[in-house]
């Protein structure tokens, strides 16, 4: 606020505002949300950038896109470094083999074992493209 950066500045009160909502609709006025809770609000504000960035786009709405991807990079600053995506691809393969996966009706059981490993540190939607790629060969 003192450096008078209002992107920033709108996007820390974003971030304020929805733990706050989250909090209430965890418990109250009592509970105080983790560390792993800050994660998903952010991580879930962040995926609604990137769902009305596509939207935005096949509109043809070039200034709210702009506006969006904004917001996203700022967001994305306060979230832990993402995986790349080889070291998904390989934490994927073990998955599959550690769960015996032969195919899509087994997506389940790779993402149940996947998730302990790759959550915070990967997109949930990328690691869900990457498993259903890999089941179907």
């Amino acid at each position: 606020m003192l450096a008078k950066d209002t992107e920033k500045t709108a996007i820390i009160r974003l971030i304020i505002s929805a733990l706050k909502y989250y909090e209430i609709q965890k418990g109250g006025a009592g509970y105080e949300a983790t560390d792993e809770d800050v994660l998903a609000v952010i991580q879930k504000e962040v995926k609604q950038r990137r769902d009305s960035i596509e939207q935005f786009q096949a509109a043809g709405r070039q200034d709210l896109v702009d506006k969006e991807q904004k917001e996203l990079n700022l967001l994305q600053t306060y979230l832990p470094a993402q995986m790349p995506e080889d070291e998904i691809r390989k934490l994927v393969q073990e998955a599959i083999s550690q769960t015996g996966a032969t195919s899509l009706q087994d997506i389940g059981k790779v993402m149940g074992a996947l998730l302990p490993k790759t959550k915070g540190k990967a997109d949930g939607s990328l690691v869900s493209k990457i498993v259903k790629e890999q089941l179907q060969k």
